[in-house]
């Protein structure tokens, strides 16, 4: 049955203490984009995952050409014609990449897979939508921009009707976003209707045909795209008026903390990932880093924290050489560290928000005392936080994995900034956010560089490099290309360097 209308009427979704969907209505027609626009905790995720068969709602009904259908199972939704890339991913660690690809699919020949034909097809797609991958790279070697771009490929090779996108863009250059949305655009021509979900607003008015806005759990409005603007649809979907274009001062620039001096690290897979890169930032400032995923970006970050070994050079935080050091004493010697997975890297899911507040500070007073917990102060300290930076939670005792991708962050943030760093490193510390955390994720960060922090920014979003950065650093293929200061900065420039179509700036 081809798909012409998809509709989800009146869908609501409890969870212990919390209203995820109430009474939301949606609809999308074939040869459409719609897009789905609401702040994290909103309930985008769990109303997609209703409509993959992932979650059963409590009421409301989905119909697909005007008749009810049950959706019990991704199997029952692929079966549909219905696709989800999910914001979580949903990838089997120790599988290579093309058996996640063909992971519950016929093969053609019995019970034996056909891993080369399914290879050609993988790389025919790749190819086409100029989304480059590894068949045989197995996903736990992947950086989290590629593991999303395998998911999206997972999407593709099982041609849904329906295709949901949960943040596509975050791991694709200014040229890939445009690659992609011509091909969306084919898409919707041949037929396919599109569920977009992104916090870019820009990329809502370029791509959509029809925006619904969710806050809160329930469907605000739905708007024709040509009909409104980025303003309308960011005080709809968080019900104030929002910016992010922040009064700043010109960068206070003193002493140097972070030196990188011509390090080598290797990837997973043992191959050369970052090559004689050499880096310094000083206190006062924020150094963008800007470069497509897959370059080298994971591997110097964890380099960074000491969690890669560096195979050749040096690391000097505020004077003191950690290349060798321990993750514990890089903590110590001032470094603070927000990672791109901010639920299994940054957070450990299940432990409390709370827990999750004082891991890196536990042992220390007023946290405990001759080796026990004071859990009176452990109380107040982790309650003051979660209202100075806004997390939303039913409780401090709430499980970390509980939270919005966007709470997470900001639970990641406070516990990283209250520790008075001297260097941060902010890995991808908006990615998947919607405006409203992404706007307090940015205030936050300029804050601590007026303070004198000294602040390296990992971003593959080209507006958020622009928007934070005082001085901007190209990275591709693990070599820096460029470094230019911020008033010298052009964004077509910057975009070919990432791509490494432009010549390195000396």
């Amino acid at each position: 049955m081809k798909i012409q209308h998809l509709e989800m009427k009146n869908i609501t979704k409890q969870f212990p203490g919390v209203l995820a969907n109430d009474h939301v209505n949606i609809e999308v027609h074939a040869g459409e984009v719609l897009a789905l626009l609401g702040e994290n905790g909103a309930g985008k995720s769990t109303l997609m995952k209703i409509l993959y068969g992932l979650y059963r709602p409590d009421e409301g009904e989905i119909l697909i050409n005007g008749e009810p259908v049950s959706i019990h199972s991704p199997r029952d939704a692929m079966h549909l014609g219905i696709g989800m890339v999910h914001q979580h991913f949903m990838l089997v660690p120790t599988l290579t990449v093309i058996e996640n690809i063909i992971l519950g699919l016929p093969t053609g020949k019995g019970p034996l897979l056909n891993i080369e034909e399914a290879s050609d097809k993988l790389m025919d797609l790749s190819q086409k939508y100029g989304l480059k991958t590894n068949p045989k790279a197995y996903v736990w070697q992947l950086s989290v921009g590629e593991q999303q771009r395998v998911e999206i490929l997972k999407v593709l090779y099982r041609g849904a009707e329906i295709l949901i996108l949960d943040e596509p863009t975050a791991v694709l250059t200014p040229s890939e976003v445009e690659e992609l949305f011509t091909i969306l655009r084919e898409m919707v021509d041949l037929g396919l209707g599109i569920i977009f979900i992104t916090h870019k607003l820009k990329e809502i008015m370029r791509i959509s045909d029809r925006v619904t806005v969710l806050r809160n759990g329930r469907s605000v409005q739905t708007l024709n795209t040509a009909d409104t603007n980025e303003q309308e649809l960011a005080q709809l979907m968080v019900g104030r008026e929002i910016t992010n274009e922040f009064p700043r001062q010109p960068a206070q620039v003193k002493n140097t903390i972070l030196e990188i001096n011509s390090i080598n690290v290797l990837n997973d897979q043992r191959l050369p990932a970052v090559k004689d890169l050499s880096l310094q930032i000083n206190a006062g400032e924020i150094v963008g880093l800007a470069g497509v995923s897959g370059n080298g970006q994971r591997e110097l970050a964890e380099a960074l924290a000491r969690l890669r070994h560096i195979q050749k050079g040096s690391i000097i935080i505020n004077g003191k050489d950690v290349t060798h050091a321990s993750p514990a004493d890089v903590i110590a010697a001032g470094m603070g560290y927000i990672p791109e997975d901010r639920l299994h890297v940054g957070t450990i899911p299940n432990f409390s928000v709370s827990e999750n507040l004082i891991l890196k500070d536990h042992a220390r007073p007023p946290l405990s005392h001759n080796g026990f917990l004071n859990l009176e102060n452990i109380q107040r300290f982790s309650t003051n936080l979660v209202a100075e930076f806004d997390i939303k939670t039913p409780s401090i005792h709430t499980l970390a994995k509980s939270l919005s991708g966007g709470n997470i962050q900001k639970l990641v943030l406070a516990r990283e900034i209250t520790r008075q760093p001297v260097f941060l490193l902010a890995n991808q510390p908006t990615r998947g956010l919607d405006i409203g955390a992404t706007e307090f994720v940015h205030r936050r960060l300029i804050e601590q560089r007026d303070q004198g922090k000294a602040i390296l920014l990992i971003s593959e979003d080209l507006d958020e490099i622009f928007a934070l950065s005082d001085r901007i650093a190209v990275i591709f293929e693990g070599k820096i290309l460029g470094i230019v200061p911020i008033t010298e900065a052009k964004r077509e420039t910057i975009g070919l360097m990432m791509a490494g179509l432009a010549e390195k700036i000396e």
